[in-house]
């Protein structure tokens, strides 16, 4: 099983997606206080497909082009903000989260951004220290845009601990 490529998303691909999404998200139940994450439905079609259309989603597909991961992405000002990377389990390890997040990186240096941000839990290793190992450093709350400031508020009124999530911020 080898990932051939990672290539735009397309909206055929959008309901294979929410699988995907739910079965990366079984990885929380390492964690006791995050294992709620793991029964979560994961991001519907609808949205899915609403970031298909505005051209920056990606998909990594194996050698039948199957979607096995993907990164949905949504321009806002000058940069990219990364909504969501997802990756199957049976994929993880084998440097797809790194492709897709070469592809989006790509994108936004095309489209003339100055930087890729994105929120996730600081302390779980799949997720902060891996985007720290992709170059992208957490930013101080005294540093955070009012966009960042609000989807961190919206995340923990969503239930995700507030202590645990940051903001990161890669500079293109």
């Amino acid at each position: 099983m080898s990932v051939v490529k990672v290539r735009p998303a397309t909206l055929v691909d959008a309901v294979a997606l929410p699988p995907i999404d739910r079965d990366a998200g079984q990885i929380f139940r390492q964690f006791p206080e995050l294992a709620w994450l793991a029964d979560g439905e994961g991001m519907p079609v609808e949205r899915h497909r609403a970031f298909i259309e505005k051209g920056a989603a990606w998909v990594g597909v194996d050698e039948n082009n199957t979607p096995v991961g993907f990164l949905d992405a949504e321009v806002v000002g000058g940069e990219l903000h990364v909504w969501e990377m997802s990756v199957h389990r049976e994929w993880q390890g084998r440097g797809l989260g790194r492709a897709l997040m070469a592809a989006a990186s790509a994108y936004a240096t095309r489209a003339g951004l100055t930087a890729l941000t994105l929120t996730t839990f600081r302390d779980v290793p799949w997720n902060g220290p891996f985007y720290e190992r992709l170059g992208f450093a957490a930013i101080a709350p005294s540093g955070l845009s009012a966009r960042l400031r609000q989807v961190l508020a919206d995340e923990v009124a969503g239930g995700l601990p507030k202590d645990r999530r940051c903001a990161m911020r890669r500079i293109l």
